[in-house]
């Protein structure tokens, strides 16, 4: 690896930021773009692949969803739903280690999780909101020749402890057809019995329009590539979504005493995600500066991702000489980081100061890595500032909250006079006209 963390000064960053995500038209790169040349006139927009392949499952169902697996994956799946038995069998083959951390994983996020349920009643008897879980849900989860077993967890146990009656996993299928034995193993450890060996633009088609096998859902959530992001943003409305999902973020606000490996580990964890991944750090202390920035081209050097890790650090990296602590919070809260992580000897004094980060990481013992997998809270979580006004996935994202009317007649004699004058200032005299009908025959 060559190089390392740019040095930017804080407005010089706070102004790359604006930039950046004032979002152009997505395109495809050279990589992405050349298998999909034979089916598009180049140069490809990835919105026009989306969209082409998005109507193509509205209207040819199943048969799309097919031939659009077979064009992009290169696999040819005759019926995506995963047999049981294969499932069963994907678990029982998972290695005793392996199964024992989806376990005790599955257990620590489900615990944290069955604090967010919520089934009180809200408002009067005769006026309220009433909680109701989503009859069926989609959960995306990344896949083909990758495999994520956290992110399951992390999208089926929220709806499960929601209530949600049916639940629904479409992963990629990857060179023999199948999903990976690693999803397939954590769904059957779930309890989830419907998983579908489909991915991209046509699996979130699939689930938002319905097919011959696949169901329709009430809403959809899990990360993807650039498809499935596009995809989502383009069936909300028919369908909802848990968020629009950018690069993967981390912020370091690192003060005296934070250990500089640590933090330069912190930065590698999220920086290997992605060429577009974003990985800051802001410290009031130029030698602490210093020593982060060495320590990362150590730490990134050595890394098994230190291409991906190269080309996203001189992009999106960057280390902060701030005035001061205060300044620092100013700009992690302009910022909105999906991952923000509290370092050195005023990390608790901190931790209430931050109001806009998807999630909040405080101290030496709590790296964003554990959320990721173990720590409890979703780690699904709001990425390109979407953090100031959605915080993680979480059991509410599964539950919807109708509101009921049913009101007294004592209620409806001292309201009913409020609403005609409202509705005559607004020139809604049928709104007006059916209020009075009930006021001139009243109800014994």
């Amino acid at each position: 690896m060559t190089g390392g963390l740019p040095r930017p000064t804080p407005e010089e960053w706070r102004e790359q930021v604006r930039a950046e995500r004032r979002v152009p038209a997505p395109m495809l790169d050279g990589e992405m773009a050349g298998p999909l040349g034979e089916w598009f006139d180049l140069p490809v927009r990835a919105d026009h692949v989306v969209r082409t392949i998005l109507e193509d499952v509205a209207r040819d169902g199943d048969a799309a969803v097919r031939r659009w697996t077979r064009r992009l994956d290169g696999v040819e799946v005759v019926d995506t739903r995963v047999p049981a038995t294969a499932m069963r069998l994907a678990w029982e083959a998972t290695e005793p280690g392996v199964r024992n951390a989806i376990i005790a994983a599955a257990e620590r996020i489900r615990v944290i999780h069955e604090h967010q349920r919520d089934g009180a009643i809200r408002g009067t008897e005769s006026a309220h909101l009433r909680p109701l879980p989503l009859r069926r849900a989609g959960c995306y989860i990344p896949g083909g020749r990758a495999a994520y077993p956290s992110t399951v967890l992390m999208n089926v146990i929220p709806a499960q402890v929601a209530g949600v009656a049916e639940i629904a996993i479409t992963s990629p299928p990857g060179p023999g057809g199948s999903v990976h034995p690693l999803v397939l193993a954590c769904a059957h450890h779930l309890g989830v019995t419907e998983v579908h060996g489909v991915g991209g633009a046509q699996a979130i088609g699939a689930l938002a329009y319905g097919t011959e096998s696949i169901a329709r859902v009430d809403k959809i959530t899990g990360p993807g590539n650039l498809f499935v992001t596009l995809a989502k943003r383009a069936v909300f409305g028919e369908v909802g979504i848990d968020g629009v999902a950018g690069p993967t973020e981390i912020l370091v606000i690192a003060s005296a005493g934070a250990d500089p490996r640590c933090i330069a580990a912190d930065l590698v964890s999220q920086l290997e995600h992605d060429p577009l991944a974003w990985a800051v750090c802001l410290t009031d202390s130029p030698p602490l500066a210093d020593q982060v920035a060495a320590a990362f081209v150590e730490e990134a050097s050595a890394a098994t991702r230190s291409g991906i890790i190269a080309s996203a650090a001189g992009r999106h990296g960057a280390v902060i000489v701030t005035e001061s602590l205060a300044a620092a919070c100013v700009l992690a809260d302009e910022f909105a980081a999906e991952h923000l992580s509290l370092q050195g000897e005023a990390a608790e004094a901190l931790r209430g100061r931050p109001h806009t980060a998807g999630a909040i990481f405080v101290g030496r013992r709590s790296p964003v890595s554990m959320g990721d997998y173990v720590a409890g809270p979703n780690h699904t979580l709001p990425t390109g500032g979407a953090g100031r006004y959605r915080g993680p996935l979480s059991v509410a994202d599964f539950q919807r909250w109708p509101s009921v009317v049913d009101l007294s007649a004592e209620e409806f004699d001292a309201l009913a006079p409020v609403a005609c004058i409202l509705a005559r200032s607004e020139g809604l005299f049928g709104h007006e006209r059916a209020i009075r009908l009930r006021m001139e025959a009243p109800l014994p």
